[in-house]
């Protein structure tokens, strides 16, 4: 951030209406920057700086705050102060804005927009949330295949200003299907007298509007491109996805999966983390929802776990040095499925894994879990032998090899089982995963120890 103005800095300039230095300050500021520096205002001093900006200055910083700020900000706005702000918010944010207001508030709106841009966010909003058409933005060029390359220029001269990319010209027929794509590099080095249909390229990537919103990134990612097309059912334009939106994705898909691994999911509200999720500002009764649901239901999880030894309580009187060895074998059996969760649910999330490679990834799992077992066993053996003997050091040995073996398949297992059925993989939560493997490891340990050591009498 630029250490040249600190928050009570900004606060003196609200409270003396200084609009010249806050117009500057937004102006000349990295966006994100500046829209972490009102992180600290408060919602009416946020509204007043917020007037001394023009529209297009307004809008400019109000895209780059955060959700829970623009929806009080809004909360607080006139109609009138509201349509001037959708009317220079880029598509995709206004869409965006438009879903988390309340239906009166959607009402006025509409009928105070002008009929492109009421038309507009009611087509880029009619998209299911999570799906590339949720993401797009409708600010992009276009432009028909019958055009000189000196009236496409002129064309984009007419466009670019109110558009959120000119990088690349979507060419369009009649019914607005997709026909190809020009770079504005080519365009400028073309004869002015060719056509855009001899000079677009045919074979276009495009992500369709229906696919998850992760789709559009990862086209992006592998083909190295600035922008991808989004058609739908009749391969009309709707929209591009541009790097930086897919960039958030991959933000918030990365967030949400690390939320999901450590189980914290918001049940309050009847949906998972949103990218806009900020640890720093979430209110105590939101972290409680996120948290609560996971750890009371993995409560009754662990109950198997007591079950177990209390099936065993004979077991562990007579010899009573297994007790000591208990948390140490099952905490075993659930690091290891956590890695192998880990490990596999970024596989199947990046696409170097698919279902159908579980069956060879399960060998190669077992055969290293194995290894693994086999070199916390060998760990183990010689406190085993100090602590109870050869026989119980045995039972620890075997224990733990066993129990890592079934961590560890349980951890790859599970995402490739949630996928099959087409859930998220990262709800092969670590919490999730160490309850399956804590009552799992107590029966697998309690079970050795009668079968070597036999039962009490």
């Amino acid at each position: 951030m630029n250490n040249s103005i600190t928050v009570q800095n900004l606060i003196a300039l609200i409270e003396s209406a200084d609009f010249k230095t806050i117009s500057n300050l937004v102006r000349n500021m990295p966006e994100t920057d500046m829209a972490e520096l009102t992180l600290e205002l408060s919602t009416q001093q946020g509204l007043a700086m917020l007037a001394m900006l023009s529209a297009p200055l307004r809008a400019r910083l109000f895209s780059n705050l955060q959700f829970g700020q623009q929806d009080a900000l809004l909360a607080q706005m006139q109609l009138v102060e509201t349509v001037e702000l959708f009317t220079y918010l880029p598509s995709d944010d206004r869409t965006d804005l438009y879903k988390r207001m309340a239906p009166e508030q959607r009402t006025n709106l509409l009928a105070t927009l002008a009929r492109k841009q009421r038309e507009d966010i009611v087509k880029m909003a009619s998209y299911q949330e999570g799906t590339v058409g949720a993401e797009a933005t409708s600010d992009y060029l276009s432009v028909s295949g019958e055009l000189t390359v000196a009236e496409a220029l002129d064309s984009v001269r007419q466009q670019a200003p109110d558009k959120e990319t000119i990088y690349t010209l979507y060419v369009v027929d009649e019914s607005h299907r997709l026909q190809g794509t020009v770079s504005l590099r080519d365009l400028v080095l073309a004869d002015p007298q060719h056509t855009l249909e001899s000079l677009m390229t045919r074979d276009v990537i495009t992500a369709k509007a229906e696919w998850p919103r992760e789709e559009a990134a990862k086209l992006i990612s592998r083909y190295d491109l600035l922008s991808v097309p989004v058609i739908n059912g009749g391969d009309k334009l709707i929209g591009i996805v541009t790097v930086d939106d897919a960039m958030d994705v991959v933000d918030q898909e990365t967030t949400e999966d690390f939320h999901k691994m450590g189980a914290t999911l918001d049940f309050g509200k009847g949906h998972g983390i949103t990218g806009d999720f900020s640890l720093k500002t979430a209110t105590t009764s939101l972290l409680y929802r996120k948290r609560v649901f996971w750890l009371v239901l993995l409560v009754f999880g662990n109950i198997f776990s007591g079950a177990g030894i209390a099936y065993f309580e004979e077991t562990i009187e007579a010899y009573i040095a297994l007790v000591f060895f208990l948390p140490l074998l099952v905490d075993s059996g659930g690091n290891a499925g956590s890695q192998s969760a880990t490990l596999m649910v970024r596989a199947l999330a990046t696409g170097d894994v698919v279902i159908r490679d579980w069956a060879r990834m399960l060998g190669r799992e077992f055969m290293v879990a194995v290894m693994l077992g086999l070199t916390m066993a060998l760990a183990v053996s010689t406190i085993g032998i100090f602590r109870g003997g050869y026989e119980i050091a045995m039972v620890v040995s075997l224990s733990m090899i066993l129990i890592v073996v079934m961590g560890s398949v349980i951890g790859m297992s599970l995402p490739f089982i949630l996928s099959r059925m087409k859930l998220d993989p990262a709800a092969a939560s670590a919490p999730l995963i160490t309850s399956i493997a804590d009552a799992a490891g107590v029966l697998i340990y309690f079970s050795i120890a009668v079968t070597i050591l036999g039962s009490p009498v």
